[in-house]
């Protein structure tokens, strides 16, 4: 918290003009999927749902929860119901892949590519899914060997 302080401290003494560049919508996305992740992890059903997929196969519970909640989210809710480590951290690695939800820094990619081709957004969608599932897929079956 101290050093959060002095970046912002300082940042706002050297450069008060960067606080506009920030991707604050990025920023709130991170925050959402957060508190949902740890907030889902506290309902007792759910809880063990999770818990009981998870002890069957750590690597494609990790995997599929990235599709829908990200790798770094999926990383810190997941390992509330694994000792499973690194499984864990093959999955969330792997599953970094997919659709565009699964990793958020593709997120930021997405938002590069469109402030140079607005148009193309449909057409890079198809490529990044067609490219990173099938990437996904071939991580797969090569971790499952």
């Amino acid at each position: 918290m101290l050093v959060l302080a002095i970046v912002i401290l300082t940042i706002t003494i050297t450069d008060i003009q960067r606080f506009k560049k920030v991707d604050y919508g990025l920023l709130a996305t991170f925050f959402v999927f957060f508190i949902f992740s740890g907030n889902i992890a506290r309902i007792p059903e759910i809880k063990e749902f999770i818990s009981s997929i998870v002890m069957k196969n750590t690597l494609i519970a990790g995997i599929v929860s990235c599709q829908f909640i990200s790798n770094v989210p999926t990383a810190i809710f997941l390992s509330k119901f694994t000792a499973n480590y690194r499984e864990l951290l093959i999955s969330v690695n792997i599953g970094s892949l997919g659709i565009l939800i699964s990793s958020l820094a593709s997120l930021i990619t997405l938002k590069e590519f469109l402030k140079h081709q607005p148009k193309k957004f449909w057409k890079y969608l198809g490529m990044f899914t067609l490219f990173n599932s099938m990437f996904l897929i071939v991580l797969l079956l090569i971790t499952s060997l």
